[in-house]
């Protein structure tokens, strides 16, 4: 059987990942997995994260998580610290 996520659970996932990036660290599943607050299926987390991928707020590289959606702290610095162009 398949369980589907709850919002709160993803949302849960969500502020792990970003919490941890803004300590500068990209965390692997397993770790972000292990670092989760409360305990849940790998199956559900594994799951959590195809859809965050689908919807692009997520990317890997080198097996890393890499938080790319709109609200990412290290992106809009870059782009305040930017050069402007017309």
């Amino acid at each position: 059987m398949v369980h589907s996520p709850k919002l709160d659970t993803v949302l849960m996932v969500e502020k792990q990942i970003v919490d941890r990036i803004k300590k500068s660290d990209y965390p692997t599943r397993t770790e972000l997995w292990k670092s989760l607050p409360k305990g849940m299926e790998y199956q559900t987390f594994k799951r959590i994260l195809d859809y965050l991928e689908a919807s692009n707020k997520i990317v890997f590289k080198d097996d890393r998580i890499v938080w790319v959606a709109v609200d990412n702290p290290r992106l809009k610095h870059l782009f305040e610290k930017s050069i402007k162009l017309r």
